[in-house]
């Protein structure tokens, strides 16, 4: 009850602060509160949502990965050049390739933790360096422009013209994205699996002891994002309309500083998945307004390390106060 509490807590946060940064760019930029510029934001941010969502399940189960963005970058490649050995494929055989690829990479990482008992942190920092070292030397770095046409299609799900001519388009990639958030939902809220990977998360010695497997919540919570690395590196290449191997490499910050933001607890058992849409949202959002102001780049990396830094002080905050109450608890006669 209290873990929902703090939960719902932290998304009205969320969702007051977004408000009022939106009011504050819609002053500041008469370009920010259009249909143009929303949906933009809408497309921009749908990928980094789907890697969020698989994020949110490693971070609910108490793991950490920030490998997902280059596995993604893998699994793109792959993808593509498996995809011109059978002809060209379509979106079918284009995720579930992509999403097989993803999911082997992730149960690689779940394997070295669960094997070794390595701490996912770790492993995640070795495996980011082996897959892209490994892509980037087997691929010099050449990129893929030559694709199916189905892959680079454009698929517009509504569109509407504005007075001066512009186009205001809502996208396949955001179709993609409100699924994946679906049977993320789906997973952790409605299944007994998802209240596994909670309970996993919050007290894993407790967990096991109660018959939870250990080896299958950590090639779940890993395998889960690794599906969803692969789903978003397919519509990422989707998006930009090219396979570049370095084109996702530095995400897994952002990406990662937006869940914790959204409420997920770094020492696992707690997050949502309205949370962790909310923080990508809010990234989104300051980044969309710091280049209608005209700001520099580096001032975006600033303000994701410091949401990172503060994000990061209030969950082990938090961590430190559930172990203070615990220990009361028990001291208690």
């Amino acid at each position: 009850m209290l873990r929902r509490l703090q939960t719902q807590t932290t998304e009205m946060v969320l969702l007051a602060v977004i408000v009022a940064i939106c009011l504050v760019l819609s002053l500041a930029s008469d370009r920010f509160f259009t249909l143009v510029n929303l949906f933009d934001l809408a497309n921009a941010s749908a990928v980094n949502i789907i890697f969020a969502v698989g994020l949110l399940v490693v971070l609910i189960a108490g793991g950490i990965d920030i490998s997902f963005a280059v596995a993604a970058s893998v699994a793109q490649y792959l993808t593509a050049l498996a995809l011109a050995r059978i002809g060209g494929g379509g979106w079918v055989s284009g995720l579930i390739i992509a999403g097989s690829i993803g999911i082997l990479l992730g149960a690689f990482n779940a394997f070295l933790i669960h094997r070794f008992r390595i701490i996912s942190i770790v492993v995640t920092i070795a495996t980011f360096n082996i897959y892209f070292g490994l892509l980037m030397f087997f691929t010099r770095g050449v990129s893929i422009y030559d694709l199916p046409d189905w892959w680079t299609g454009k698929i517009i799900l509504f569109e509407r013209q504005m007075a001066d001519g512009s186009w205001a388009e809502l996208r396949l990639p955001v179709l993609v994205m409100a699924l994946c958030v679906f049977a993320t939902w789906a997973l952790i809220r409605h299944t007994t699996t998802g209240r596994q990977l909670y309970a996993f998360g919050d007290n894993p010695e407790g967990a096991r002891r109660f018959g939870i497997s250990v080896a299958a919540m950590q090639f779940i919570a890993f395998g889960w994002l690794g599906l969803m690395a692969g789903i978003g590196g397919l519509v990422q290449a989707h998006y930009a309309q090219e396979v570049v191997p370095n084109a996702l490499y530095g995400r897994e910050l952002d990406v990662l500083a937006a869940v914790v933001l959204g409420g997920a607890r770094l020492g696992g058992g707690r997050g949502s998945v309205l949370g962790c849409v909310l923080g990508v949202l809010l990234v989104a959002i300051v980044q969309n307004g710091l280049n209608l102001l005209g700001a520099s780049p580096y001032a975006f990396r600033m303000i994701i390390g410091v949401i990172i830094l503060v994000a990061i002080t209030l969950s082990n905050a938090q961590i430190g106060k559930l172990f203070a109450t615990r220990s009361e608890g028990r001291a208690a006669p």
